[in-house]
């Protein structure tokens, strides 16, 4: 029975931190619905998930499209089906890679900010100041951060999946000698609204899942120093496994036949 201990102990803390977060979701969802609205809070954390989020999401994706439209025609050349790079290019970053990677990205930045930030508030006992003062901290810190990530995210998954096909295209036309018409033809034809719509729907999930891991770790963090460490260091990695496995299950809902 004693080997049976640490597992029952583990299953238990496991519950309860599944319970913990599925509360801390709960709540920052009911509030979000509830007034007073903190309009200025959420537009300030618009500018600074999204606005400075472009940078890196716009390099990341130039040079995703870029690699892909490359092993893609180094692997079609071998069946002599290289008039299919447009259409799969266009395909992987707007269903795939366009939100998959803009969210970890995104979450490597921001869920790490919003953590460090909620985090450090805790530990020096802000957010106990805002209560005593009245104010609803999940209302004041919580919500306006998961409100600007969900209007965000896809913001930027949609100037994303544009940079991206267009980082294919350079590559193609550039390096592979494609003719640029026919791959911009090839590229408009092949494409529907399904594939960007089911990929802007993804991005949205993933700014709910970036902007609740990050508030959660930091609003548990405690410690000092080093808890809200282990608090930025558990957003980032939490966000990234749930952005993972969401969208599989997502990828397996919208596109099961």
């Amino acid at each position: 029975m004693n080997i049976l201990q640490p597992i029952g102990r583990t299953a238990l803390v496991v519950c309860a931190l599944a319970g913990r977060l599925a509360n801390f979701a709960a709540s920052a969802l009911i509030n979000t619905v509830q007034p007073p609205f903190y309009w200025r809070a959420v537009l300030q954390q618009l500018l600074r998930m999204g606005y400075y989020s472009l940078p890196v999401v716009g390099l990341t994706a130039l040079f995703t499209g870029g690699v892909l439209a490359l092993q893609i025609y180094i692997g079609s050349s071998r069946f002599n089906a290289e008039n299919f790079v447009a259409n799969i290019v266009a395909l992987g970053i707007t269903r795939e890679l366009g939100p998959v990677l803009a969210g970890l990205m995104v979450a490597g930045r921001v869920s790490a900010s919003i953590a460090a930030e909620i985090g450090t508030m805790r530990v020096t006992e802000q957010i106990d100041a805002l209560t005593t003062l009245s104010t609803n901290p999940v209302k004041y810190l919580i919500v306006p951060r998961v409100v600007a990530a969900i209007i965000c995210l896809p913001l930027l998954v949609a100037v994303a999946d544009i940079i991206g096909i267009l980082g294919g295209f350079l590559v193609a036309t550039q390096s592979l000698d494609f003719n640029p018409s026919v791959y911009i033809r090839s590229t408009i034809d092949f494409i529907e609204v399904g594939d960007v719509t089911s990929g802007l729907i993804k991005a949205a999930v993933f700014g709910f899942i970036i902007a609740l891991m990050g508030c959660f770790n930091g609003y548990y963090s405690e410690g000092g120093a080093q808890g809200v460490g282990r608090a930025t260091t558990n957003a980032v990695v939490s966000a990234s496994i749930f952005i993972l496995a969401s969208n599989y299950f997502m990828t397996t809902i919208f596109f099961s036949e």
